[in-house]
């Protein structure tokens, strides 16, 4: 479950390091309507560390955990699909330059 989230310093890290990469993708989204990795070799750092399909979503998780931490009472279905949606679209982009 995603219980163990929060219970893990690294997860919970990489979640906040994540989190500025989600932001400019939902801003390469609305400018432009689709996500190009600003980082070239984020595929082959996913490779080489085993990253597998599931973990996106336990990192998804994490993320929007983070978020709504941060942002409190101001947290809604809204803001939530929206980071969806920029993640999404980031870890597809990651998911593409990983084959």
């Amino acid at each position: 479950g995603s219980a163990g989230v929060q219970d893990s310093p690294k997860l919970q890290a990489h979640a906040e390091k994540v989190f500025g990469l989600v932001r400019d993708s939902a801003g390469q989204l609305r400018a432009t309507g689709t996500v190009i990795l600003g980082d070239a070799t984020l595929g082959a750092i996913h490779v080489q560390k085993g990253v597998v399909d599931p973990h996106f979503v336990v990192v998804k998780e994490a993320l929007l955990q983070t978020i709504k931490k941060t942002v409190g009472d101001k947290w809604s279905a809204e803001l939530s699909t929206a980071w969806e949606v920029a993640y999404d679209a980031l870890a597809a982009a990651i998911k593409k330059a990983m084959s």
